[in-house]
């Protein structure tokens, strides 16, 4: 277990959202693709952590001017302070928080268990609007000019005003929605139970294709120029041509593959996923090609995050790795105790992490 002091001094965070001082969606950006924006250490070490009791942190966190928010599964929403911990505001419901909430224009939004789906202020916490659906909501959601698009279990992908919370048009999928929507240009990327792909388009919320994925997925899509990346809970990782709606290659591991419910991160060079095999896999962005894999202890549902030539993933497990992306080596791990499901955000030189035990870290420069 790595431990370094936990009084690391923070200057420097910018007040606006976006670029390297945010991290506003659950993958980062709005075409998923789970690469930070700016720069993190090399030596890091924890800046602060939060404790909640009863707590249990399965979502990633959304960080915004200076802000981080987090819903715990017990139903706790709390925003805390990027360079102290301190906590800013928190607000508690009968209903937990499996989805990750995001960040934007002041506001929060995010969605329960229970199907409802809040807009909060940012400043405050204080509720500005909510939206009701008809099942549990593990989508994060997503934004398109106005509008603010996030799926549910009741099948519908919705799209609303992001301002008032108004109903602009919603998308019926044969199957439950759990991913989180990807955007990119006019249309949204949706992966379903019934596992299919669906191309979405952004301004009349009908269909424009779907590419067959064999079996159902929770996972988010990650889209870098013509092609998607999704896994499934058949075993099988995908890189499809979304402009041809075709699949260009299949990967499954051996010498026993298992599913996927986490969220790949993408370059140019690499894609890079977690499995429920509890090993990390690279692969060839064209082709499939297994680059390198990295064996953990514990599942990997955890989305991993690329900085640099460092990729950052948790593990049930309990511990929080930096594995070269070139070569997989571990460059560096904290043992956190608590299993680590949710993904890790990065902004402003800081990474914020949470575990099933509660605690919630932030790691920067030691």
């Amino acid at each position: 277990m790595l431990l370094f002091a936990t009084a690391i001094p923070a200057t420097g965070f910018g007040a606006e959202a976006g670029g390297p001082d945010a991290w506003p969606l659950f993958r980062g950006n709005p075409q998923a693709t789970g690469v930070a924006p700016g720069p993190l250490a090399e030596m890091l070490g924890v800046v602060w952590s939060s404790r909640i009791p009863r707590g249990d942190f399965e979502a990633a966190v959304a960080i915004a001017d200076n802000t981080v928010v987090a819903g715990s599964m017990d139903g706790k929403l709390l925003a805390l302070d990027l360079a102290s911990g301190a906590q800013k505001w928190q607000r508690e419901s009968k209903s937990g928080y499996s989805a990750s909430p995001v960040i934007r224009d002041g506001r929060v939004y995010v969605g329960d268990m229970d199907g409802g789906f809040q807009c909060l202020a940012l400043a405050d916490g204080k509720p500005l609007w909510r939206f009701e659906t008809e099942a549990e909501i593990n989508s994060a959601a997503n934004f398109h000019g106005p509008h603010v698009l996030f799926g549910s279990q009741d099948t519908t992908l919705y799209c609303l005003d992001a301002k008032t919370g108004h109903l602009v048009w919603k998308y019926q999928s044969p199957d439950q929605i759990r991913c989180s929507p990807t955007i990119v240009d006019d249309r949204a990327f949706v992966a379903g139970c019934d596992g299919r792909l669906h191309m979405i388009d952004l301004a009349s919320g009908k269909n424009i294709a779907a590419a067959d994925l064999d079996s159902p997925t929770g996972c988010t899509p990650a889209v870098l120029g013509k092609m998607v990346y999704v896994g499934t809970e058949g075993r099988a990782f995908f890189g499809i041509d979304w402009k041809q709606a075709k699949v260009v290659w299949r990967y499954e591991s051996s010498p026993h593959p298992e599913s996927y419910r986490s969220s790949a991160a993408v370059t140019a060079d690499a894609v890079i996923v977690g499995s429920r095999d509890k090993r990390v896999h690279a692969l060839d962005p064209q082709t499939g090609k297994s680059l390198w894999t990295f064996a953990t202890r514990g599942l990997v549902d955890s989305s991993p995050v690329i900085v640099g030539r460092r990729v950052f993933v948790g593990s049930a497990d309990g511990r929080l790795y930096a594995l070269d992306c070139r070569t997989g080596k571990a460059l560096w791990q904290y043992e956190a105790g608590g299993a680590i499901l949710g993904s890790p955000a990065i902004a402003a030189g800081r990474l914020v992490i949470g575990t099933d035990e509660g605690t919630l870290y932030c790691f920067g420069q030691r």
